[in-house]
This record gives structure tokens, sequence and C-alpha cells, in this order.
């Protein structure tokens, strides 16, 4: 592990040296855009940042909505209706395979004309979100329900609990903890995924920079800090997961 680190940082150190070098050549480079010494540089980051709520906001939405709807499709393949397992396997497929911009497009264009109901950026972006995430929660649950081993299920029945305190009491507290670092990883995703509502004019991060890029016609400066803004924010949530993780094998 320790070479793979070292070597991780090698292809680092190469990347960024190939960057500067390429970039260096004939390009009049303009930092000046988002440098926090520079008055102009402080204005633009403050534009750039006050997109960050918007990010924060859709996907905490949409991962709590997609979690929650994951749980109640990975619920249908622990009855015993063969067609409530189909429906589980119908819902998963069709939003497994729906790639999200094309989702994203149909929720906010196609369901004023289909259905009559007209949603704004933020609840389209959403509802998009959370439909694609969902199914692949669904998935998550149904692995972490059906790893609790059988003698779990047996002792909550002996107990004479139902099939809603069993699950609640005894399964999917034990679940919860095997596959919250799947979770963690749908959240990092989400936060990834929400800068395709900005083709809807959601004004998030990416948003942000596209604005700016066109008033400042520095792409290459203003991107790459948009980059750093999503590593930034992908590293703390990707910390709290970890200390979220060790917290309940502690408390277990």
């Amino acid at each position: 592990m320790k070479n793979f680190g070292i070597l991780n940082r090698h292809w680092v150190w190469v990347f960024l040296t190939l960057f500067i070098s390429g970039c260096g050549k004939g390009y009049d480079w303009g930092w000046y855009v988002v440098s926090p010494l520079h008055p102009q540089g402080q204005t633009n980051i403050q534009f750039l940042i006050s997109g960050l709520g918007y990010t924060l906001q859709i996907s905490l939405i949409a991962i709590l909505l997609s979690i929650l709807l994951g749980l109640l499709v990975a619920l249908l393949t622990l009855t015993k209706h063969s067609y409530l397992k189909k429906v589980n396997r119908v819902y998963v497929e069709i939003f497994r395979s729906i790639p999200i911009l094309v989702m994203l497009l149909w929720v906010y264009y196609g369901l004023p004309p289909a259905l009559g109901i007209r949603l704004d950026v933020l609840w389209a972006g959403v509802l998009a979100l959370a439909l694609c995430d969902s199914a692949f929660e669904a998935e998550i649950f149904r692995a972490g329900i059906q790893s609790i081993e059988r003698g779990q299920h047996d002792a909550a029945n002996s107990l004479g609990l139902g099939f809603i305190l069993k699950m609640r009491l005894i399964v999917l507290p034990q679940a919860i903890k095997r596959i919250l670092p799947a979770i963690g990883n749908q959240f990092v995703y989400m936060l990834k995924m929400s800068s395709l509502v900005s083709v809807i004019g959601m004004t998030e991060l990416t948003r942000r920079a596209d604005e700016l890029v066109v008033s400042q016609y520095r792409p290459l400066e203003i991107y790459t800090f948009l980059v750093f803004e999503y590593f930034l924010l992908i590293i703390v949530v990707s910390s709290f997961v970890r200390w979220l993780e060790k917290k309940l094998q502690t408390d277990a």
C-alpha cells in the first residue's frame, strides 16, 4: 500500500509537469482572475463559491430521496409475492440504464407536455438524480440485507417481531453499518453528477464557472479552480464518511 501511494504521487507530479509545460508554450497565463491576492480575483472567487450552496442542497436532498426510494424498492425483493420482486427488477433495470443527463433533460423538458407537471430547476434536478441513483441504492440495500445471517432473522421471528419491526430493530441497523462505505461513495458520486444540472440553468458550481468563463475569457484558469473546488469538497465528504464508518464500528 505504501508503494502504491508513492506511485500515485509520482504520477500526479508527472501529470502536473506535463500540464504546466504543455500549457506554458506561448500561453498567456491569467491566474489573476482567480487569485485571492488580486481584487478582481477576490470578486471572481466569491462569485464561484456562491454556487456551493446549490450544489450541496441538490446533492443532499437527492441522496436522501434516493436512499429512501432505494430502500423501499429493495424491500420488495424480501416479500413472498413474485410480482413485487418483478417490480423491483424492472425498476432497477430501467433507472440504472438511463444516463443521468438524459433523465435530467426528460424530467425538465418532458414532464410539462407529457403530464402537465412543471418543476423548477432545483426539483427537476433532485428528481432526476434521485431516480437514477435510487436503482443503485436499491441494489446496495438488497446486498446489505441479504448479507445478514439467517440466524438474525430466525431470532427476530422467534421473538414474534413482524416484518417492519424486524427490519427496523434487527436487520437494517446491521445492514447499514455494512453498506455505509457504498452509500458514502454514492453521495460522492451524487456531488459530482450534480454538475450536470447546470445544463438546465441551476446556478451551482459548474454553472457559475461557465458564466464567469463567458465574461472573463479564461477557461483554463477558471475551470482549474472549479476542479479544485470539487476536489476539496469530495475530500471533506470522504473524510466525514470514513470518520462515521469508524465511529459505527467502535460503537458496535
